[in-house]
């Protein structure tokens, strides 16, 4: 939850009476916020929370109050203020609106198409009439500086700029140029500088900017907005330019906000305007701006129209436990900022969501609404009419009680990443990558991910490359998850559990990793082929091994274990080549295993569809998972 601090002296003035500490931190509870801390300027500057010195700050008391990380209309002392007002009933919310510009021209915006190589949207809005002092100035930049830190993710989707109008002369442009091909003034800078010098400049001696310049260092043009002067007035998301710096003796102010996100640049346009026009010659009225996209589409921002919903009673009164009418429910939503009135008879309520609230998206937002302004202390406690009992899935008792046996056999659990490279997957096990088992990565932040992993055994060699130093035999395992393509799943994609195991020595000591599977299938329940017909007919079938050719394992020496007629996985010492890949200097046998067809959930069925053969091992409970689930419900006594 993002941290406001304000005023404490300036926020009681908003709101129109003194509050202590406790009443405050009560009122914020009420809200659905938290009084956080309460401080001075002078302790914060103490632990360098301020930009100011000592001699600077002084003693007053400063509220730091938590809010919602969606309440971007919160991230000021006048949204607080004003939030907080509605809420006790002693000020109507605003209605916002744009000013009647018949007969007026319009401030023009003109994007050029090279721009859809860097940051492609702009938006923009004209405050006309604003009267600053020191506290509403630090005010409106403390609200840019919250916003490029919340909503607009480090400026990477969002950049403000903010311009005296008096200083630059519309129509403006918004352009993408080579760097060098830029040069103006910037904020806080007495000298000319061109783009690319800027930013150098910025990386060696601004802490605070030198974070957002590799945002846009790479690119072949910077974008970059003009007035009908060629003055510019912002590198964006950088800096703006010192001639059209704002002041306490600003009285028109031009807003932009360029963007890789546009349904995000119009909620923080939205936000600004919505906060600061209340100090305009005409509250609450902000003056459009005609934009012109770079197909030639032309668009008025900002837009403060209220959107349109309706929630149903009963489905509020169901999820609250309330009883209450659509008249009492408008009653409160209006203390939430919603304009609303009851429609549907009284079985709905329509509400106008203003543009301060771009945190009402669902009917369910609406709800927690109510919530707050009926109180939550004042919903009615009462028992769940409905019993329900948690339990360990099926799947994670069987993976528990494999975990303990291999263990138990020797073993050394690893738990590694469900991401991996492609070479990983495919090139470096010696199998072929056909497109359409596993699942890609869009967009890999590096190219150690780039798949899911479908096999385990890539990981557990992996690893044992990473600690060739280890003590010898070295004997790992992993019980988890390998991911495949499946059309049949609405994702497009399924999950595996599955067991592998990998034996290191000098020697390959293929039959230490074929007594493991031994050890496996016992606890399980399964016997081997041919070994006990009573207990087959029983299970319901048995497991064996076949020889196979897969290319990870070296030929002659690897079989593929068959289980219930169907492959449920392979063993084998691992190809030279494999472990080549993978600088392994000792020669590995692993094994890897799809445990699934072996569990089953609290009703004895297998959790595979038309797992055949696993029937009959249900019916009888085989093995220790169905044998644990049976003793959890009552069936096995001791």
């Amino acid at each position: 939850m993002p941290t406001v601090g304000v005023n404490r002296d300036k926020l009681f003035e908003k709101l129109g009476r003194t509050y202590t500490d406790e009443e405050f931190d009560q009122l914020c509870f009420e809200y659905g916020i938290e009084l956080d801390d309460v401080t001075t300027e002078k302790e914060m500057t103490s632990r360098g929370e301020t930009n100011k010195t000592a001699d600077e700050s002084s003693e007053d008391v400063v509220y730091k109050i938590d809010i919602p990380a969606n309440r971007y209309d919160m991230l000021c002392v006048e949204g607080i203020a004003r939030a907080l007002n509605i809420f006790r009933g002693t000020m109507v919310a605003p209605q916002y609106k744009l000013a009647d510009m018949k007969g007026k021209p319009l401030q023009q915006m003109v994007v050029k198409p090279e721009t859809s190589l860097v940051r492609p949207f702009v938006v923009c809005a004209v405050l006309r009439g604003v009267k600053f002092d020191s506290a509403r100035y630090n005010s409106f930049i403390d609200l840019q500086d919250k916003l490029h830190q919340n909503l607009c993710r480090q400026r990477t989707l969002v950049a403000i700029g903010t311009h005296d109008l008096a200083t630059i002369q519309g129509p403006f442009t918004y352009e993408a140029l080579p760097p060098s091909e830029i040069k103006f003034v910037p904020l806080k800078q007495t000298r000319e500088f061109k783009a690319d010098e800027l930013l150098q400049y910025y990386l060696e001696n601004d802490q605070k900017l030198k974070k957002f310049v590799p945002i846009i260092k790479d690119s072949v043009v910077y974008p970059v907005i003009y007035d009908a002067k060629r003055t510019v007035l912002s590198l964006p998301p950088i800096i703006n330019g010192s001639h059209s710096a704002i002041s306490l003796n600003t009285r028109d102010v031009f807003i932009e906000c360029t963007a890789t996100d546009l349904t995000k640049a119009k909620v923080v346009l939205n936000t600004v305007c919505t906060m600061f026009s209340e100090y305009c010659e005409v509250p609450f009225e902000v003056e459009p701006v005609e934009v012109t996209d770079a197909l030639g589409q032309k668009t008025v921002y900002p837009d403060l129209d209220a959107r349109q919903m309706e929630v149903s009673v009963d489905a509020i009164n169901s999820l609250l436990g309330l009883q209450l009418d659509a008249a009492a429910m408008s009653t409160l939503l209006t203390k939430m900022q919603l304009h609303t009135q009851v429609s549907g008879g009284g079985k709905a309520v329509q509400l106008g969501v203003p543009p301060t609230r771009s945190d009402i998206l669902h009917a369910c937002d609406v709800v927690e609404d109510v919530a707050i302004a009926h109180g939550y202390n004042n919903i009615p406690k009462r028992i769940p009419p409905t019993v329900t009992e948690g339990r360990e899935l099926p799947i994670n008792q069987l993976t528990e009680l494999l975990r303990q046996e291999c263990a138990m056999s020797g073993y050394t659990e690893v738990l590694t990443w469900a991401l991996c490279s492609k070479a990983e997957n495919f090139d470096n096990l010696r199998r072929p990558d056909d497109g359409k088992t596993a699942v890609e990565i869009g967009n890999p932040a590096t190219v150690e991910f780039e798949v899911a992993r479908t096999t385990l055994l890539g990981s557990a060699l992996k690893t044992l490359g990473a600690n060739k130093d280890a003590a010898l035999p070295v004997r790992l395992f992993e019980v988890s998850d390998v991911v495949m393509q499946c059309d049949s799943k609405d994702v497009g994609a399924r999950n595996e559990r599955r067991l592998v195991a990998v034996y290191s020595n000098r020697e390959a000591s293929f039959e230490v990793i074929h007594g493991l599977l031994n050890r496996v299938m016992d606890v399980l329940g399964v016997p081997y082929k041919g070994s006990d017909a009573a207990l087959e007919s029983k299970a319901g079938g048995s497991y064996h091994w076949e020889p196979t050719d897969d290319p990870c394992f070296f030929p002659g020496r690897q079989a593929k274990i068959v289980a219930f007629g169907k492959t449920v996985g392979v063993f084998g010492v691992v190809h030279p080549e494999v472990l080549l890949k993978f600088d392994i200097p000792y020669p590995v046998s692993a094994m890897e295993l799809n445990i699934e067809p072996f569990c089953f959930d609290q009703f004895y069925k297998p959790l595979i569809e038309g797992a055949a053969g696993l029937q009959g091992t249900a019916e009888r409970g085989g093995g220790r998972a169905a044998h644990a689930a049976r003793r959890e419900q009552g069936d096995v006594k001791y």
